[in-house]
């Protein structure tokens, strides 16, 4: 499998390259600006982008959508759940961020689906709480957090359709009964360094202590 990842955007948003150099297939997760740069990436390493894929609808993670799928023509995948906010975003937001509007998703999934590029397949985990339609992606290895599950951290909840029981219940049951050698890979780069695995947010995360309420 081929993984690349880079901080892209105003708001150290990770963007994720994964891709199966044998069939020259790859996805991006979350390209949230610096398009051009992402293309070159792949392209250098004989790889042709496929799909788009948003670990959920926040402007801070689909403001590249637009730019990706018009010069790529990949296809936009996020949770159903998310669909309708990924279409969503106020003027206002949109400007603020300096982001375009993101087009309609062409593909939702919903949890236990598989997205494949060549040989490599990602598990789609419903993880809401930071978004309804928030998930993660898995391969073993490796498991893709988006803004559920940060370095030593987690995602917002006080934003609308945000809940903090349910965004923990998601980490606890969800993400922390992987193995704890699975490499963490989230969608800002605001912890100490830009990975984890789940063995060490287990031990490390002050989050993760406590019963959640």
């Amino acid at each position: 499998m081929f993984l690349r990842q880079i901080q892209v955007g105003f708001l150290a948003v990770l963007a994720y390259i994964v891709g199966d150099k044998k069939s020259g297939e790859a996805l991006v997760i979350d390209p949230a600006g610096d398009t051009d740069e992402i293309i070159r990436e792949a392209g250098a390493n004989g790889l042709t982008l496929k799909y788009i894929v948003n670990t959920h609808g926040h402007v801070d993670h689909i403001s590249g959508n637009a730019e990706m799928k018009k010069k790529t023509g990949a296809r936009i995948v996020v949770h159903e759940d998310d669909a309708d906010m990924l279409v969503a975003t106020p003027s206002m937001i949109l400007t603020m961020f300096r982001a375009k509007a993101s087009p309609p998703a062409d593909i939702t999934v919903k949890d236990g689906e598989v997205i494949t590029v060549g040989e490599v397949s990602l598990k789609v985990i419903h993880t809401p709480g930071h978004t309804p339609g928030g998930m993660s992606l898995y391969t073993p290895g490796y498991v893709f957090t988006g803004d559920t599950l940060f370095v030593e951290s987690v995602g917002r909840t006080d934003l609308p359709g945000a809940s903090w029981n349910t965004m923990y219940h998601s980490i606890m049951t969800r993400l922390l009964s992987l193995p704890d050698d699975t490499v963490v890979l989230p969608g800002h780069n605001y912890g100490r360094r830009p990975s984890s695995t789940i063995g060490e947010e287990k031990k490390y995360n002050p989050f993760l202590r406590g019963n959640g309420s």
